[in-house]
């Protein structure tokens, strides 16, 4: 893949002699190295971006005193713009480099900036020494990796699928949640061994910063990898005048953008539910202890990262559009049995089955997710459809899920909730029905 005599999947679309699906075996040693270059970075974004959320127990009290309120405000205000706005922001801003400068710089950039949040993390002085500028400077490493984590889905999806062999897109797109999955059951991993080595007060002095220079390395070896890919984008598609705007993305496919966005709420809402959510419902309605719980979790969530390759393989049998309409179906039908017999068990293991048998359903998008949106923009757009789509439909709703469910929980109305997640993916299954039944731009691509 790092040789410069080889044809990029671009220039192959434009020799006489290419066929569409026909590849040598040099060819195909390169899309599946760029698969993994490409998959390597993904797993570093979520990496670092899950390693604050693991570790942040121990570094709050550094960062976020009680006994100053407007470092506390600092703080709810901080989680709340670089989990919600920064994302959205991201998507577009990737997306417009990714379509209008190429793949390959918008994924060297967003890696680049997750190094960089890590690094500058990783050496930050405390509250008690520097005052309010140690919890403002946090915010703003988190400000700068929620940009660049919001900006890093749209762009692998689009890259993925545009490197991915023909008749194997979805096995090889897959990868993309692998990789997701993966960087948050890596961070676990380091906390987990950190906490076996180190006692708490190493932890909350100084070991809470390990992960982060951990997480800065892996992000170097990966901005490495990265640069030895090909790009993938078209001179013709770059130099479009609609390439990577909003007014031609809108003017030409806002039906494909709205079809993307409805599927990718009801996608983002379960998600999240059986995923980060689920540790809490876990915990204070199933009644699990907190430990057992999170090995709980573990478990669900590697078996979860193991079944991306399968259902992705499947899809390229039965296609893209029959995946998601099974998803929306299975969805609707089998959320709130699930979560309603999760509250009533108290085994440990019965809970683990729910919860894979839930994550099985998920997989039936999340496994195509990047390449199924993909499918639908021609390049001159794609990473802007893809990543924006995904940004807001993810903001809005997979960001919100673990609020509402706490809320309605607080309220007395918690089966509300499973009946809100029901209602999405009927409109879900709804939106999927408008899916084309092949793929309308890449099936010309490659």
């Amino acid at each position: 893949m790092g040789t410069t005599n080889t044809p990029t999947p671009t220039e192959a679309q434009s020799s006489p002699d290419f066929q569409p699906g026909v590849y040598t075996a040099h060819e195909k040693r390169n899309r599946v190295f760029a698969i993994m270059a490409a998959s390597s970075g993904n797993l570093v974004e979520w990496f670092d971006f899950y390693v604050y959320a693991f570790s942040a127990l121990y570094f709050a009290g550094a960062f976020f005193p009680k006994s100053d309120p407007t470092v506390q405000l600092l703080n709810t205000a901080g989680v709340f713009a670089a989990g919600f706005l920064m994302r959205p922001i991201g998507g577009w801003l990737f997306g417009r480099i990714a379509d209008k400068y190429g793949r390959k710089l918008s994924l060297l950039i967003s890696v680049a900036m997750m190094c960089t949040g890590s690094l500058v993390i990783a050496c930050l002085p405390t509250y008690a020494q520097i005052g309010a500028w140690a919890p403002f400077l946090l915010l703003m490493c988190r400000l700068f990796q929620g940009l660049s984590v919001g900006g890093e889905y749209g762009t692998t999806a689009t890259y993925m699928s545009e490197v991915a062999l023909k008749g194997q897109r979805g096995f090889y797109s897959s990868f993309q949640y692998v990789t997701l999955i993966g960087g948050q059951l890596l961070a676990v991993l380091v906390i987990v061994i950190l906490e076996s080595i180190l006692t708490d007060e190493q932890l909350r002095s100084w070991g809470w910063r390990i992960p982060f220079v951990c997480g800065a390395v892996a992000a170097v070896v990966a901005l490495l990898l990265r640069r030895t890919l090909h790009e993938t984008q078209t001179d013709a598609a770059k130099n479009s005048k609609d390439a990577g705007t909003v007014s031609g993305l809108f003017r030409h496919h806002a039906a494909a953008f709205i079809t993307v966005l409805g599927f990718t709420a009801g996608g983002s809402l379960i998600f999240y539910t059986f995923t980060t959510y689920m540790q809490k419902y876990l915990v204070n309605t199933v009644h699990l202890p907190i430990k057992t719980a999170s090995y709980v979790m573990t478990v669900a969530l590697f078996l979860y990262m193991c079944m991306q390759p399968l259902f992705g393989m499947l899809s390229d049998r039965i296609g893209r559009r029959n995946n998601m309409l099974l998803f929306g179906a299975a969805g609707a039908v089998l959320t709130v049995p699930i979560l309603t017999a999760l509250r009533h068990t108290s085994s440990p293991y019965v809970a683990l089955a729910l919860i894979v048998l839930a994550l099985a359903i998920v997989s039936f998008y999340t496994s195509i997710s990047g390449i199924v949106k993909a499918e639908m923009f021609p390049p001159e757009v794609r990473a802007l459809g893809v990543g924006l789509a995904y940004a807001v439909a993810n903001a809005i709703f997979g960001g919100s899920a673990e609020y509402v469910a706490l809320g309605l929980k607080s309220l007395g109305h918690e089966s509300a909730f499973f009946w809100y997640v029901t209602v999405m993916m009927v409109i879900a299954f709804l939106f999927s029905l408008r899916l084309p039944k092949q793929a309308a731009y890449l099936h010309h691509d490659h």
